[in-house]
């Protein structure tokens, strides 16, 4: 072990979601591994606190996305024909 440096404890855990298993990894602040264990706890809420609030992120920035022609995700509306021109 490399005493001049600092040691860090890892948590893991995973949450069930209508996808399956989203695994969640986050640091525990300790001195030493029966410290970690005692926190683990704390540490694995705040962990999946953050993942939560982060997949509302990516949520919120998936719905305010503007998808034009052209782009992957965009579909025509039905009968709206079109000239099939696709601007750059």
């Amino acid at each position: 072990m490399d005493e001049s440096r600092k040691v860090i404890y890892t948590g893991e855990a995973q949450i069930m979601t209508q996808m399956g298993a989203l695994p969640i990894s986050f640091d525990i602040e300790a001195d030493n591994l029966a410290a970690a264990v005692a926190n683990y706890r704390e540490a694995a809420k705040a962990g999946v606190e953050k993942t939560m609030k982060e997949l509302q992120e990516l949520r919120r920035a998936a719905a305010s996305k503007i998808v034009v022609p052209g782009q992957p995700g965009f579909t025509p509306p039905e009968g709206a024909g079109g000239s099939g021109l696709v601007m750059p």
